[in-house]
């Protein structure tokens, strides 16, 4: 069967990118082949081969026989911010903003703040990178204070992750600039404003930026890019990424560096041994914020954090009630999950905390919730006799107080994926003064 590896023209916030290749041009890896031409990121390509199709979405490239790990190095520039910008480096944290805008950013009395934090359960590259190269990431965070001008910066990461906690403290030693600053093992824990409000005690209201509490920050991987760019000349070809689920080499994580950009996902599945049996579907990201793919269309870009093969869902075919809330699961992927289970849906209503901007959820305050009892109370008026959630750590717990009084049992849109790999379900948790 012949191989494929596909390039999306939008990997990143902004419109798509324009093809700056033909069809059935020759193209090494590493070689630009679409510009942004507004707010965007540069693609390149990850392996040495022809091009063979170009759309409105996509360049399709066929691949040589033989690959190498040598690719076509960046210009040099005499600015980092540029140097990045030639990379196309973006979040590789999901969010996928372009980070060479985030490196212009001035904070002479600000703070660099690396997100190590691996927000998402199940995920593992992110620490496995931390713990695999530490002063690639520790290297991203200078390079990130010497763009901006910031003079100090801040490590956050969960307090659980020891190994990767000790190898950054070793790295540091005696630099009292970057400092580590260890964070709960809660969702969403990661989120930008989360991190800011766990530092420096301060809530940045839903329309406000990092940039308006003097911060800049930026993801783990996207850290070690900036030092693969700045260093080495490298573009961002190659992901890391997660794969993990219901697998015939088991439910532990298989962690994957450096796999080109455009590699199926379904190949790395393989490599896992192949789906065990009957499965519910694929999600590509998080168990809070991934989306379902198809398994054989779904490719490794930019952005891609995890593949979570998972379990068949559970059905039922009753009246449902979806909450949504902004941390997790919009409307459109609780609908989804309800279909999934046969569900009808009976009412929609959204957390009491969610603020609607720009045509996005955002949460007033991730990770510290003021109670849901007057959703629930409306959704078993519109006749739910089951809830689905999609409720942060927190406001889960506020659910559990009230839903199950009012004689509704809960859901989560996550519980398929924790009942796959045996994690705890987004539930009632002990409060620090219970445990």
């Amino acid at each position: 069967m012949e191989q494929f590896y596909s390039f999306p023209l939008k990997m990143h916030v902004g419109g798509p990118d324009t093809p700056i290749v033909k069809e059935g041009q020759r193209i090494k890896r590493g070689e630009c082949i679409a510009e942004p031409k507004g707010l965007g990121a540069k693609i390149h390509s990850s392996v040495s081969g022809n091009v063979v199709k170009i759309t409105d979405s996509a360049i399709v490239i066929k691949p040589d026989d033989k690959q190498s790990e040598e690719y076509v190095k960046i210009k040099k520039c005499d600015s980092i911010a540029d140097t990045v910008y030639e990379a196309g480096v973006v979040g590789a944290g999901g969010a996928g903003f372009p980070t060479h805008i985030k490196l212009k950013t001035k904070l002479s009395n600000g703070y660099i703040i690396a997100n190590c934090v691996e927000c998402e359960p199940v995920l593992h590259h992110n620490i496995g990178r931390i713990e695999k190269k530490p002063e690639e990431i520790i290297k991203g965070i200078r390079y990130a204070m010497s763009s901006t001008g910031a003079k100090k910066a801040y490590i956050a990461i969960k307090s659980k992750h020891l190994e990767a906690i000790k190898v950054l403290k070793n790295c540091l030693k005696n630099d009292n600039s970057i400092q580590i600053k260890e964070l709960p093992d809660m969702y969403p824990m990661g989120e930008e404003r989360a991190i800011i409000h766990a530092i420096f005690d301060r809530w940045l209201e839903p329309t406000q930026l990092p940039a308006d509490a003097d911060c800049v920050v930026l993801n783990a991987e996207t850290l070690f890019n900036i030092t693969m760019a700045v260093e080495y000349g490298k573009p961002v070809i190659d992901k890391d990424i997660t794969v993990i689920g219901k697998l015939k080499s088991g439910i532990e994580p298989n962690v994957f560096f450096q796999v080109p950009v455009g590699t199926s996902i379904k190949s790395l599945i393989e490599k896992c041994g192949g789906i065990d049996g009957e499965y519910g579907e694929l999600i590509i990201g998080g168990p809070y914020t991934g989306t379902s793919q198809d398994i054989d269309t779904a490719i490794v870009t930019k952005t891609s954090g995890g593949a979570i093969v998972t379990i068949p869902f559970p059905e039922y075919k009753g009246p449902i009630g979806l909450l949504v809330c902004a941390c997790g699961a919009n409307e459109a992927r609780l609908r989804d999950v309800a279909s999934k289970m046969n569900s009808q849906v009976v009412g929609v209503t959204k957390c009491k905390n969610v603020e609607e901007i720009k045509g996005a959820n955002k949460c007033k305050t991730p990770g510290h919730c003021p109670g849901q009892a007057q959703a629930i109370m409306y959704l078993k008026k519109q006749g739910a006799k089951r809830v689905l959630i999609s409720n942060c750590s927190d406001c889960s717990n506020t659910v559990m107080c009230c839903a199950p009084k009012m004689g509704l049992p809960v859901y989560h849109h996550t519980d398929h994926v924790f009942r796959t790999v045996n994690y705890p379900l987004t539930r009632r948790l002990p409060m620090e003064h219970e445990s």
